[in-house]
């Protein structure tokens, strides 16, 4: 059953009133959106390269012409997903360079179909260099994209708009679109993630360019953001604290990578049931393998857990069993800021989190957010938010700001 765009809106604007955050999840079967929705997901996405992570290969399949995109989504969406999925809107992902369809006719035919709203996936804006300029030249452009979104906006169709920078903000909010989606490329993470991303401080500063346009051009409008550097729900706070994005849309993060490790794990289990000296053996070394694996995802969590405490980076180097220089090396190419820089932002923005909600005296957040001296967070705290302590609380606007 589709879902009216006010009655999607209503939904949606009444919980981030509420300061929740929406969640929104790209699937590619019925299972994944059956247990997406059983979590809590408030908008399941068909896209394309959901079918792809099935089959076992990256996101990155789906802008390849292996299958037309949208008969793809058409046929596993209306078949697989609206069945499962009946108190959550679906969105379709459309292909608008499509040169086969009819997009007046086609959105029509989407909404017929008993989807929700649409996205603008796989889209022109991943693509860079010359052969974007060919596909340019082909009047396979972005602008169809916004066409798309135009079309949906007039036929009081909900809509999703994924944009990669300042200037396609602007046109998809002046088409109409309910969502602006910050799209910080393709998801890195797992086995079948890209190498290759933004690191977290460089994609804050993307999303905080588009959601400033947004500010500026329709206040009403729902930011959120996708893809690049953010697989886990530690990534996910690091952006909330950082900008002002309302929610998540992710894939990867939900389907995938998931998926990757549990059945690497669950078969392994199963594989050494019975063979108690080698278990014992192997599941130490898998928990040494593991835990460390990921290095930056592991300081991520020691931080999450200790910011309290005072934490050092060497101690963190030695637990994983890497120099640290090296620790140092990767911590700065991946988050994009060195490591005391991404403690003190975590610590503040866990002082603001309780300046908001609770009545404590200042010297007492300090102390609960592992500053033992008072001047030195009132300094670290002036120096990211431009604002004393003092003057933060007193601000009836404080929640405006982000550091």
């Amino acid at each position: 059953m589709a879902f009216e765009r006010k009655q999607i809106l209503d939904r949606l604007r009444a919980q981030i009133k509420e300061k929740e955050h929406v969640i929104g999840v790209a699937v590619g079967a019925g299972l994944s959106a059956k247990y997406a929705a059983k979590g809590g997901a408030d908008l399941i996405l068909v896209l394309n390269s959901g079918r792809f992570r099935q089959m076992g290969l990256g996101s990155i399949a789906g802008l390849l012409p292996f299958a037309n995109c949208n008969q793809l989504v058409m046929e596993f969406g209306s078949r697989e997903i609206i069945p499962i999925v009946k108190n959550i809107p679906v969105v379709f992902g459309l292909c608008a360079t499509d040169p086969t369809i009819d997009l007046e006719r086609y959105i029509e035919e989407i909404r017929a179909k008993g989807f929700s709203g649409i996205n603008n996936y796989p889209s022109v804006g991943m693509i860079d260099g010359q052969f974007r300029e060919a596909l340019e030249e082909e009047g396979l452009s972005y602008d169809h994209e916004v066409e798309a979104i135009r079309i949906a906006n007039r036929k009081g169709i909900f809509s999703i708009a994924f944009v990669f920078d300042e200037l396609q903000a602007k046109k998809m909010i002046t088409a109409g679109a309910d969502v602006i989606c910050a799209h910080l490329g393709v998801t890195k993470g797992g086995i079948l993630g890209a190498k290759k991303t933004l690191s977290l401080e460089a994609a804050t500063k993307v999303a905080k360019g588009i959601f400033n346009v947004c500010d500026e051009m329709k206040s009403g409008v729902i930011k959120m953001i996708y893809g690049g550097p953010i697989n886990s729900p530690l990534d996910v706070k690091y952006m909330y604290d950082n900008t002002d994005a309302m929610g998540y849309l992710g894939g990867s993060s939900f389907e995938r990578i998931p998926s990757e490790i549990a059945i690497t794990n669950i078969t392994r289990e199963f594989k050494m049931t019975g063979q108690i000296e080698k278990d014992d053996l192997l599941t130490k070394m898998l928990v040494g393998i593991t835990e460390y694996y990921d290095y930056i995802t592991f300081v991520k969590e020691y931080v999450a857990q200790n910011y309290m405490t005072k934490i050092s980076f060497s101690d963190l180097a030695i637990e994983s069993h890497i120099s640290r220089t090296y620790l140092s090396v990767l911590f700065k190419k991946e988050v994009g800021c060195t490591f005391p820089e991404y403690v003190s932002r975590y610590r503040i923005n866990k002082a603001m989190e309780i300046m908001k909600s609770k009545k404590i005296a200042l010297s007492e957040i300090a102390s609960l957010i592992g500053y033992n001296d008072y001047a030195h967070f009132s300094k670290a705290f002036k120096k990211q938010t431009g604002h004393s302590p003092r003057d933060y609380v007193n601000d009836t606007k404080g929640h405006k700001y982000h550091i």
